[in-house]
């Protein structure tokens, strides 16, 4: 059963499709930028790491300026870098040794010491590389933001109902519990830090999303309907999100 979608979203036949049709934007992203530096923010996810495997590999590794590119984290679980539910492993192995991203241009959720001070921590480093003590409406401080959509409506780590939908000032923020399993601590970017963003693009897939997309669009106030952007909010679903 097919259900209403997002305003623009473009469907394709399945996750290894959306994933290349990031990977060609996020190419186009870098090649239209005449700034020094891009700053690409990442979401995780299984789609996500397809993704980021695609670009590590041959047809992508090549026509992306590594040197110049920053990459940021929506979010991540309040766990140490390697465990196996950090979504600093995840990009780590989805990349492999294909990418040369200087060490310095991956800017990691600080994670050890708790969600709390991860996220007073997440926002100093996010403030620093824009180089404000606060964000300028009409200068962006991501290129692009890639985020998905939860079976339960959540994006990033702003879930449904938690005190996170409600920041309105800092860039980061903890959550002391996920709305899903594992209920583990989080860190999360806020509505502010993601609408500082010249771009957003969702990635969907899978039967699974059928529900939270139909939610969408029957007008529930779930998060990603409070997401915006200096440009366009773009979505990529495949054939099994939209139900076709």
């Amino acid at each position: 059963m097919s259900v209403p979608l997002p305003e623009g979203a473009q469907v394709l036949a399945d996750a290894d499709a959306v994933a290349r049709a990031a990977a060609d934007r996020l190419v186009a992203v870098c090649a239209g930028s005449d700034s020094e530096r891009v700053a690409i923010c990442l979401s995780g996810g299984s789609t996500p790491k397809r993704l980021y495997a695609l670009l590590a590999g041959p047809g992508y590794v090549e026509r992306l300026p590594w040197s110049k590119i920053h990459w940021f984290f929506g979010d991540d679980r309040a766990v140490p870098w390697d465990d196996a539910r950090s979504n600093v492993r995840m990009v780590r192995e989805a990349f492999g040794h294909g990418a040369p991203i200087p060490a310095t241009h991956l800017h990691f959720i600080p994670t050890d010491e708790g969600a709390e001070a991860g996220a007073a921590a997440y926002d100093r480093t996010l403030l620093a590389f824009y180089g404000a003590e606060h964000l300028d409406p009409a200068r962006p401080l991501f290129d692009l933001v890639l985020l998905g959509l939860g079976e339960d409506g959540h994006t990033a780590s702003l879930f449904p109902g938690k005190p996170a939908l409600a920041e309105g000032v800092r860039l980061a923020a903890p959550v002391p519990e996920a709305g899903l399993e594992p209920f583990l601590p989080r860190v999360t970017l806020t509505f502010p830090a993601l609408a500082s963003s010249a771009e957003v693009l969702f990635l969907v897939t899978g039967a699974g999303k059928r529900e939270p997309l139909a939610r969408l669009a029957a007008g529930e106030d779930l998060p990603p309907r409070r997401v915006s952007s200096l440009g366009p909010v773009r979505w990529l679903l495949d054939r099994a999100a939209a139900g076709i």
